[in-house]
């Protein structure tokens, strides 16, 4: 009977091999392409995945159903941050425990990430259904379209069971560095997307709803989908219940890394509601036109989004292998390779805004308005690149806490005051512009902020070689 149980075990590590990569030999800048391209990609079709509801509502549907969906999706988007966030923390600890060598750590991390998150996230749905109401008449959502918005919120938070699964699964693989699996998964998941939009919106009209259903059906597909395919190909988490199990010691040094990291992710979404509901008050044109070239910000910024988290993600596993110049060597590639495709983003945004927002809505003073908000927000893709690589350098080595408190700063105390101040009559009274530029002044705070810490050099203490985290572990 032992002798089947170390076999199948052997076995099922020999099979979870398959979903290994170790990122701590091999040429940087090969080992960083081949590990970016399909995150790159990955980050690509989940644009695609939230913009199709846009989209696809702001041809087939009233004007009041995309400010509707811009402004739920923003709520939703608050929640997927809180996902993101705590995953951080369990990818980080993966990364640095695989390059480490310790497996075991490995598997008692992700059993205890995966039941953190599944709590979590049903803590969470309840919030939202209960306060979502008073969130969306905070943002000072247009009275018109405000049923549109509660639909599309409630719908969506019913499923975030299903976001904060599907973010757990493609941190642990990509923690372990296995960037392909995640973008197959997202892959099925928004060809699904787009068909049940057209036909839910287009063809039964059903509006902001019709786009909210059609995502909870795709997630809780996605989920499903990847779970069972992981399980039968020997993961080394099999997701039957009695696999949900939490270690405390874990669990604690997740929450060190995560809640920095869901903090800081709130705080980002959190400066862009302020950011949403200051361009609420010009009207339900510009608030459209915010909300879509809001969508086209997010295509725009992946280069350097991709670059940026391969870059935590080879950081973790060299840092916690003991090599911090090859840590430094993948952040210093991820820039120059970020920056060169980032700039041909900036000149399209500069000489293209009319035609990049005539494809996104048909309507002229939607238009108008997107290419004023495009324009000056766009300066922002020049400064992000060497923000996002040295982020992950800083975060791949667990300083999560200093992360978050630049990311306070920039965002609410440098981001949301120069908007006002930029964009009010009793400031510079640029208008819309002026909370475009916002962005892109707030980002060179933060490039200020990590420069210094790069510096200094504290970056090289890794969580997981820490005194105090041995005893942690051990205790």
């Amino acid at each position: 009977m032992d002798g089947e149980l170390k076999e199948t075990q052997a076995a099922r590590e020999e099979h979870g091999s398959r979903f290994q990569n170790d990122l701590t030999q091999g040429g940087v800048t090969r080992q960083l392409l081949r590990f970016s391209m399909p995150f790159f990609f990955s980050t690509l079709i989940q644009q695609m995945y939230s913009m199709s509801d846009l989209l696809i509502v702001s041809h087939f549907a009233e004007e009041s159903s995309v400010v509707g969906v811009s402004n739920g999706m923003q709520l939703t988007f608050l929640a997927t941050a809180i996902a993101i966030g705590l995953s951080v923390g369990g990818t980080i600890l993966v990364g640095q425990y695989y390059g480490a060598k310790r497996m075991e750590d490995v598997k008692k991390t992700v059993s205890t990430m995966m039941t953190m998150l599944v709590i979590v996230s049903v803590v969470m749905t309840v919030l939202f259904l209960v306060f979502g109401g008073a969130l969306l008449h905070i943002l000072r959502v247009p009275e018109q379209s405000i049923g549109e918005a509660r639909a599309y919120l409630n719908i969506c938070v019913s499923g975030l069971l299903f976001i904060f699964m599907y973010n757990a699964i493609s941190g642990v693989l990509r923690g372990m560095g296995d960037s392909k699996r995640p973008l197959y998964f997202i892959a099925v998941t928004c060809v699904a997307n787009i068909v049940l939009d057209l036909v839910l919106i287009a063809g039964f009209g059903m509006g902001a709803a019709g786009a909210a259903i059609a995502t909870i059906i795709c997630q809780a597909g996605s989920v499903a989908f990847s779970a069972i395919y992981l399980a039968r190909k020997g993961f080394l988490f099999d997701f039957r219940p009695k696999s949900f199990v939490i270690d405390r010691a874990k669990l604690k040094l997740i929450f060190k890394l995560g809640i920095p990291a869901c903090l800081q992710q709130v705080v980002v979404n959190f400066s862009f509601l302020l950011m949403t509901a200051l361009v609420n008050d010009y009207g339900t044109s510009v608030s459209a036109a915010a909300g879509l070239a809001g969508r086209f910000n997010g295509f725009a910024i992946m280069p350097s989004l991709a670059f940026g988290n391969s870059v935590a993600m080879m950081c973790a596993q060299n840092l916690g292998a003991g090599n911090p110049g090859r840590a430094l060597r993948t952040m210093r590639v991820g820039m120059g390779l970020s920056m060169a495709v980032t700039v041909f983003v900036f000149a399209t945004a500069q000489f293209f805004p009319a035609q990049i927002m005539g494809f996104l809505s048909p309507e002229a003073a939607v238009v108008k308005a997107g290419v004023i908000y495009m324009r000056a927000f766009s300066w922002d893709y020049l400064v992000v690149p060497f923000v996002f690589c040295l982020f992950g350098l800083i975060n791949g080595a667990g300083h999560s806490t200093f992360t978050m408190l630049t990311t306070f700063i920039t965002s609410i105390g440098l981001r949301v005051p120069l908007a006002i101040l930029l964009s009010r009559p009793y400031g510079l009274n640029l208008g819309l512009s002026g909370v475009g530029l916002a962005a892109p002044l707030a980002s060179v705070g933060a490039l200020v902020c990590y420069t210094i810490y790069l510096i200094g050099g504290k970056w090289r203490n890794v969580v997981i070689h820490r005194p105090e985290t041995q005893s942690d572990l051990t205790g």
